[in-house]
């Protein structure tokens, strides 16, 4: 679980993740009460999205030999990390006349894009399951699912709220005038990594 709160906290320093938005949309209405408001649906979007990865993982991991499953999310993290760094990625601009349904919707696509959920493979792959048979890991027991969610999700709310809040009220905007942070690269460098932890110990 303390591996799925490092992802979560992680996934919380990224811009792309939502709390640049937050902080955007708390300096047009000039309301910190929006930029709290902003973290609700994004942090439901990105729950949703990494949701949809532990549930497809509780599900294959029964049906499955272990050893073909590593195989498969080694094989996408790498795929996907490559296209990552083939193309180049950068925020798009995007209307700020936002509601609750349209931010949580953005926040679940952008998760899914970046395959937020993707990273967590590694971890999810040795959580802790029902007994196994012929090769399989067992069920994931669905506690076990929802509190990698919940993990995942708090850890990756409070770094954003965190993030957002601090931006919005004393450090501001003017820093990203003289220099955009970029992510991307360690993003798609933590996206090979977590394929290859996965990749190696298979070969091996």
């Amino acid at each position: 679980m303390l591996a799925l709160a490092g992802l979560g906290a992680f996934h919380g320093v990224n811009p792309a993740m939502g709390w640049l938005f937050a902080v955007g949309l708390g300096l047009q209405h000039k309301s910190r009460a929006k930029v709290l408001w902003a973290l609700v649906p994004i942090t439901l979007g990105h729950a949703a999205s990494i949701a949809a990865v532990v549930a497809a993982v509780a599900i294959l991991r029964d049906w499955l030999d272990i050893a073909y499953l590593r195989w498969a999310a080694a094989a996408m993290l790498i795929a996907f990390g490559l296209y990552r760094l083939r193309g180049r990625h950068r925020p798009r601009s995007t209307g700020m006349q936002v509601g609750f349904r349209d931010l949580a919707l953005w926040s679940f696509l952008m998760a899914t894009g970046h395959g937020a959920g993707l990273m967590l493979l590694p971890v999810l792959l040795h959580m802790p399951a029902g007994p196994a048979h012929a090769g399989h890991v067992g069920t994931m027991a669905p506690e076990v699912a929802v509190a990698a969610v919940a993990v995942h999700t708090a850890a990756m709310l409070a770094v954003t709220g965190a993030i957002a809040v601090a931006v919005y009220e004393w450090i501001g905007l003017a820093f990203l005038r003289r220099g955009w942070i970029n992510l991307d690269p360690l993003w798609t460098i933590a996206l090979l990594a977590a394929g290859l932890a996965l990749l190696v110990p298979a070969i091996l």
